[in-house]
C-alpha cells in the first residue's frame, strides 16, 4: 500500500470515529463507512483565533487559570487548531475519550470505551498530554477520570457530556439545539467535578469536529476556548500502528495540535503507535506540551 493510500484510509478511518469513537447504538458498519470522507476538522473557521489572553472567568467546574483565547468577532467563543508562530519545535499529543450517552448498555456487555495501557505509556514516556473527555466517559470511568485529572502530566479538556453534534448534520450524530449544547459542556465539567478531577482546562472540542456560528454562538458564555487539530493520527479503527505513526510523523510542524483516541474499542492500535512516534518526534527535536502551553504561547 503506497503512502498517499494510507493516508487516505487513515483520514476516511477519523471521519467514521468521529462519528462516536465505535458509532452511536445503532450504527452498523456499512452506516459507518457512508459517513467516511474529509475529516470534520474543515468545518468553517468563522472565528478567527485571535492573540491569547487571561481567561474570563468560566463555568463552575472548570478552571481560571489556563490561557484562553480572547473572544472571536460579535463574541463568538474563539477556535484554536495550532499555534502557527512557534521558534521552537513544541507539539501537543491529544487524546478524544470518547462515550456516547447512550452507549452504557454496550460498556455492560463489555466493551472498552477506556484504554488504561494508553495512559501508562503516556506516564512512562513522560508525555505531557490534554485528554479532551466526555463527561459519559467520566462517569462510566470515574476512578480513571479521577487519576488523569489529578496527574500533573495530564489536563482534561470538554469533549461534551453525550457526545451529539452542536451542528447538523455531523456524520449521523444526535444534533443538540442552542441551550441543549451549552447545557452539555456544563453537565460534562460537572461529570469531572464528581469523579475528583481537578487539572480541568476551559477548552472545547466538538463531537465530531463539527461546527458553525451558531454553535459558537451557544458555547460563547461558556469562555471556553474551542480547540480543534491539524494533524489526523487516523488511529480510529486502525490496524497498523505504524501507519498511524506514519501519518502523524508526516503531518507534524513545529505548533502542532495531533487528535488522537483514548478509547481501545474504537482506536486499538494508538498505544502502540504513541510508542513509535513519541521517540522518533523527540529525534527531530520535538517537545511535547499541553495544550494549554500552544495557547498561553
Amino acid at each position: 500500500m503506497t503512502i498517499s493510500v494510507r493516508k487516505a484510509a487513515a483520514v476516511a478511518a477519523l471521519s467514521a470515529a468521529l462519528a462516536g469513537c465505535g458509532g452511536g447504538a445503532g450504527t452498523s458498519d456499512a452506516a459507518r463507512e457512508a459517513r467516511m470522507g474529509s475529516p470534520a476538522a474543515s468545518a468553517p473557521a468563522s472565528a478567527a483565533t485571535p492573540s491569547a489572553s487571561a481567561a474570563a472567568s468560566p463555568q463552575a467546574g472548570a478552571p481560571a487559570k489556563a490561557p484562553t483565547l480572547a473572544p472571536g468577532p460579535n463574541g463568538l467563543t474563539p477556535v484554536f487548531e495550532r499555534a502557527k508562530q512557534q521558534s521552537d519545535k513544541t507539539v501537543a499529543l491529544t487524546f478524544d475519550a470518547d462515550m456516547t450517552s447512550d452507549q452504557g448498555p454496550r460498556a455492560a456487555d463489555g466493551e472498552h470505551f477506556d484504554n488504561p495501557q494508553l495512559i501508562s505509556t503516556l506516564r512512562k514516556l513522560r508525555v505531557p498530554s490534554t485528554v479532551f473527555m466526555t463527561g459519559r466517559w467520566a462517569e462510566e470511568y470515574p476512578d480513571q477520570a479521577k487519576s488523569i485529572g489529578t496527574d500533573p502530566n495530564f489536563e482534561i479538556a470538554n469533549h461534551s457530556y453525550s457526545h451529539h453534534a452542536f451542528k447538523s448534520p455531523c456524520y449521523g450524530l444526535p444534533a443538540l439545539d442552542g441551550a441543549a449544547a451549552r447545557a452539555d459542556v456544563d453537565r460534562a465539567f460537572a461529570a469531572f467535578r464528581t469523579a475528583g478531577a481537578v487539572n480541568t482546562v476551559p477548552y472545547f472540542r466538538f463531537p465530531g469536529g463539527c461546527y458553525d456560528d451558531d454553535a459558537l454562538r451557544a458555547l460563547s458564555t461558556a469562555k471556553v476556548t474551542a480547540v480543534q487539530w491539524d494533524v489526523v493520527s487516523g488511529d480510529a479503527f486502525a490496524k497498523d500502528p505504524g501507519a498511524v505513526a506514519e501519518q502523524v510523523l508526516a503531518g507534524v510542524k513545529p505548533g502542532s495540535v495531533v487528535v488522537m483516541h483514548c478509547t481501545r474499542s474504537a482506536a486499538p492500535v494508538t498505544e502502540e503507535a504513541v510508542q513509535r512516534i513519541v521517540p522518533e518526534l523527540r529525534k527531530r527535536g520535538y517537545r511535547f506540551v499541553k495544550v494549554s502551553e500552544l495557547i498561553g504561547k
